[in-house]
């Protein structure tokens, strides 16, 4: 009978890519992790790993034991756990998009992990998401809802957007009264070709004419180049509203929405350290809900 220890080293390897990073997150020695993937698969006899110059890649005998692993994971978390949310222990993964993961998720992670001291999260805030379905995180934050059928996916939150300016800069150029005036302003946005989500092409909704003047693949980015007046610039409020350098244009007339999606992999729903993170999403967002959707 396998050892559920050795299968919950296998699982960490096998999502981190490395038997480092894996034992980083059990707080093993690398040494030990190997010896103990070595001895599983010596008992299954087979090879679940080979090495490659992007880390471990799992065998087909691998990707077999990971997806089987899931379900055992589940039990023993839901047995060892006694369904208590305080007692939710082990490491997720959260992929989410830049802005919002810094600005919104990230003050709320010490009140998580203080009541749950056996939980750590890594919070992956980048311009991208990590998949899920493909075992890169535990849960996304996503732009667009997933369609893999190994996902289970449901709506987080809408937020609104805005153009916003820096007031320096609006008071050299002059702040537009109608959105025909845009066109001679100078724009701040994303780099076409970089997009990682069709949603992020803002400035077609507002007029098909406008200037971009200065680009990056950073929401955060395009914020510090707004606030030093590189020009006009489309920004959630839950972002923009927090700079003082920083006023509305066109309220009124440029008023977008999007939405954030939440995806986990169907074997790990059920998971309590993932129900814990899908549960503190939805509160946080809840908590905050005036602030993400902006001004009425």
């Amino acid at each position: 009978m396998l050892d559920w220890d050795d299968l919950r080293v296998f699982l960490a390897c096998a999502r981190t890519g490395s038997f480092k990073e894996g034992a980083a997150r059990l707080r093993l020695d690398p040494t030990t992790v190997a010896r103990r993937v070595q001895r599983l698969e010596d008992e299954l006899r087979t090879t679940l790993f080979v090495r490659s110059p992007r880390g471990l890649q799992l065998t087909a005998a691998g990707a077999e034991l990971l997806e089987a692993s899931h379900g055992v994971e589940t039990a023993v978390d839901r047995v060892g756990a006694a369904e208590t949310f305080a007692a939710a222990t082990g490491v997720v993964r959260l992929s989410t998009s830049e802005g919002f993961g810094a600005h919104v998720l990230a003050p709320a992670v010490p009140e998580l992990l203080d009541s749950r001291p056996g939980l750590r999260l890594e919070l992956v805030a980048t311009a991208g998401f990590l998949s899920p379905s493909s075992r890169e995180a535990d849960v996304a934050v996503t732009l667009t809802p997933p369609t893999s059928s190994r996902l289970v996916v449901e709506r987080l939150t809408d937020y609104g957007l805005g153009l916003y300016g820096a007031t320096a800069y609006l008071d050299h150029a002059g702040r537009p009264q109608r959105v025909e005036e845009l066109g001679s302003h100078h724009l701040v946005g994303y780099i076409d070709d970089l997009l990682y989500a069709a949603e992020l092409r803002y400035l077609n909704e507002i007029h098909p004419d406008l200037r971009v003047r200065a680009t990056s693949s950073s929401i955060r980015a395009q914020l510090e180049l707004t606030v030093a007046g590189a020009g006009l610039c489309v920004l959630p409020h839950f972002m923009a509203d927090a700079s003082p350098a920083l006023e509305p244009v066109l309220p009124q007339a440029v008023r977008l929405s999007r939405t954030f999606w939440i995806a986990v992999h169907r074997d790990l729903q059920e998971t309590l350290r993932i129900r814990v993170v899908r549960d503190w999403l939805l509160a946080t967002v809840a908590a905050q809900r005036e602030r993400l959707r902006g001004p009425a």
